[in-house]
């Protein structure tokens, strides 16, 4: 079993704000997607940084409001978000 890894967000700047943590870095961006925001036509750049490494997966990100699944709990709404994200590549830090 794979284990958990830590992804940092980052901006351009490389000043570092959120965690993120997740088996591969899509699970981590899909969560970061989700909180962040943006829109299919105006998508945000996700720069995750591995923690313990030099590398930062770059994403494309944003979510969008859904019918919830037929098998859904009670307690879920009938609309929910849902995140999607795009790699758009790595960078390695010097």
């Amino acid at each position: 079993m794979a284990e958990t890894k830590n992804f940092v967000l980052t901006d351009k700047k490389g000043d570092e704000s959120s965690v993120f943590s997740g088996r591969q870095p899509r699970q981590a961006a899909l969560k970061a997607a989700n909180r962040i925001g943006g829109t299919k036509n105006k998508p945000v750049e996700i720069r995750l940084r591995e923690r313990g490494t030099k590398k930062v997966h770059i994403f494309m990100g944003w979510k969008e409001l859904v019918n919830a699944p037929k098998n859904k709990p009670a307690w879920m709404p009938d609309k929910i978000n849902k995140p999607f994200v795009k790699k758009t590549g790595t960078e390695k830090l010097e």
